[in-house]
């Protein structure tokens, strides 16, 4: 003979509706119990006779029309305040394979352990920069005529010549060293003590090379230290910050006066500046463009660096970080030409126009 609790459950698929059946269930018990028949629950039983016996009681109240009326609809949201907990190793595995594990150090990078103060030092001349360093810096440039402005200039590298020769020789570069020492003496000379660049011009060809204490310490093998951005300096590096120091001091002690006055050093020191802030103009208003200035900045700095330490030691440069792209304004973040937005884009061949009468809008259910 069949089960009699299985003919029971699966006589509604054949009859309908069952009329509502009390189930005696053993004693003692206190507390009223629901079974949950095909994931729809049910209201106590309302029988005041039945409520009254000293058995606990289960309602059944299932319908094929009540079932296929929720045909569809998940059981969490057909009755979200009684669905049941679903299995938890099943949650685990599911979320298993949409979570991403990101793994890496917290706190500031390696080359930049007080990021933190470089960070605010930056902010700070950022403001200064905007508020007195770039109006000087244009004044400069547009009020100046451009060969005074460039006078100045060659004569500012021409006092640079003895310490770029002093670390060719440190470094082993005999040919260099001799060049740097002729482009010296001739546009000292012949180009009236530096203002006139006459050992660039055709003819003589000896192009002007910056060197200085920290390419030889690099050059030896001394890495770069610390990243450390100066409010005067700027972007530099324990390393870079040191070797600046040590080529301030050649002149002042290896000649005296007048490279030790403040004569000298202050107007040698606001022209090498205002050069150096205005080559670099583009470049920094392309840093302040992107997300994360200060690391585009540091990270620019330091590559650059690196590339040239490397050319000096005759080794491959490294690669570009991706934020140079964008800084140099090449690759995909270079500025699209003007052209491009005169003209709306034109469809392709095989793309399919939209109906504007039609639209499909694609909602996830709360």
């Amino acid at each position: 003979m069949p089960n009699a609790a299985l003919m029971f459950l699966t006589s509604p698929l054949l009859i309908g509706e069952v009329p509502e059946v009390a189930l005696t269930a053993p004693e003692p018990a206190s507390v009223v119990a629901r079974e949950d028949v095909s994931g729809l629950f049910q209201q106590p039983l309302q029988n005041p006779s039945l409520r009254a016996s000293s058995a606990s009681l289960l309602s059944l109240d299932w319908s094929l029309i009540a079932a296929s009326q929720n045909v569809g609809i998940p059981q969490d949201q057909a009755n979200p305040s009684e669905a049941p907990p679903e299995d938890e190793t099943a949650q685990d595995e599911d979320s298993d394979e949409n979570v991403i594990v990101v793994t890496g150090g917290y706190g500031p990078p390696e080359n930049d352990p007080i990021e933190r103060i470089n960070e605010e030092s930056y902010r700070i001349t950022q403001d200064l920069d905007n508020a007195l360093v770039e109006p000087i810096a244009y004044a400069y440039r547009d009020g100046l005529p451009g060969p005074l402005r460039d006078g100045l200039s060659n004569a500012v590298n021409n006092l640079r010549e003895p310490n770029n020769a002093l670390n060719f020789l440190l470094q082993g570069k005999i040919g260099k060293t001799f060049e740097t020492l002729g482009r010296l003496l001739i546009n000292s000379t012949l180009g009236i003590g530096g203002l006139i660049d006459v050992a660039e011009k055709p003819g003589i060809g000896l192009p002007f090379r910056r060197n200085g204490w920290a390419n030889t310490m690099g050059f030896y093998g001394v890495g770069s230290g610390p990243y450390l951005f100066l409010p005067v300096t700027g972007a530099t590096s324990a390393r870079d910050v040191t070797g600046s120091f040590l080529d301030q001091l050649l002149l002042p002690v290896a000649f005296g006066k007048p490279f030790n006055q403040p004569e000298f050093t202050v107007p040698f020191y606001v022209v090498s500046n205002l050069d150096d802030r205005l080559e670099f103009d583009a470049e920094l208003k392309r840093i302040d463009d992107t997300i994360n200035p200060y690391a585009a900045r540091r990270d620019s700095y330091l590559y650059r660096r690196e590339v040239e330490i490397a050319e000096l030691r005759g080794e491959e440069p490294p690669p570009p970080p991706d934020i140079m792209e964008e800084v140099e304004g090449t690759g995909d973040f270079a500025d699209p030409p003007e052209d491009e937005f005169d003209a709306p884009s034109e469809p392709q061949a095989n793309t399919p126009t939209p109906d504007p009468k039609m639209a499909v809008i694609i909602t996830r259910p709360r």
